[in-house]
């Protein structure tokens, strides 16, 4: 079945980057990855770059995402963002990232609130989940794993769980230089799609599994190969258009 599920790269860039610093990221990704095929990648800007990077896209395959949404459409939430002002802009937002979840609050409840949202919309949620040290250690990985995935999918029916992509990231991974091994994310991204599968049968296999958390050139290929990874969420490497072109053409099929 992974023959049939595209490999999907997208670079979370976090809290970095200009407009302008944006924009030449953006022509540097557009001249590397012209003309490949096979593998969808998708860059994800601060909300301040967005209306500078989408033109700047222009005339490329890669895609457009935020890296958070509010789940109401408007209101009096000083500081945030809607889906219809990204909606101009953007055709993936990333949810419950675990930064998201460790510095501003979102729960499972929150994070299920705007996957529902974002799917309302027409938009395709990237869905982040993950483990931290202290569950790890303590052999509750995949307790953790079950309680994020069914809470976030709560209500999601089956003629929309094919636009969903979940990012397995193992928080003692993000940012450390500490990834999973190969066999470690796989058996992580196996045991997802099996909880998939409990909940929509074999529209489990049209599910695309990331693995996030310290992706590099130098693993990349080596994690998106196992059967059950179909690309990856990229955060540093995604800051460096020679490193994150790597783990595009790394995810060639």
């Amino acid at each position: 079945m992974k023959q049939t599920r595209i490999p999907f790269i997208a670079g979370n860039w976090k809290m970095n980057k200009t407009a302008a610093e944006a924009i030449t990221l953006v022509y540097e990704l557009k001249a590397a990855l012209a003309g490949m095929e096979g593998v969808e990648v998708a860059v994800c800007p601060p909300f301040t770059a967005l209306a500078a990077v989408k033109p700047a896209l222009a005339g490329s395959s890669i895609k457009l995402g935020a890296q958070n949404v509010h789940a109401e459409p408007k209101g009096a939430y000083t500081g945030e963002v809607s889906i219809p002002m990204l909606k101009d802009f953007v055709d993936i937002i990333i949810i419950g990232h675990s930064e998201r979840r460790q510095y501003f609050g979102e729960t499972d409840q929150s994070v299920n609130k705007k996957v529902l949202a974002v799917l309302a919309a027409g938009l395709e949620p990237i869905l982040c989940i993950g483990e931290t040290l202290q569950q790890n250690e303590a052999g509750e990985t995949k307790n953790v794993l079950a309680r994020q995935v069914s809470a976030a999918l709560s209500d999601v029916p089956a003629a929309e769980i094919s636009r969903v992509t979940i990012a397995y990231e193992p928080i003692w991974a993000i940012g450390t230089g500490r990834a999973a091994t190969a066999d470690d994310a796989q058996d992580r991204c196996a045991y997802i799609r099996g909880q998939l599968r409990s909940k929509y049968g074999d529209l489990a296999d049209q599910v695309r599994i990331q693995y996030g958390g310290s992706v590099t050139p130098a693993n990349a290929g080596e994690l998106i190969a196992k059967p059950d990874i179909d690309g990856a969420l990229v955060g540093g490497a995604s800051l460096k258009s020679a490193d994150f072109t790597a783990i595009a053409k790394a995810a060639k099929p």
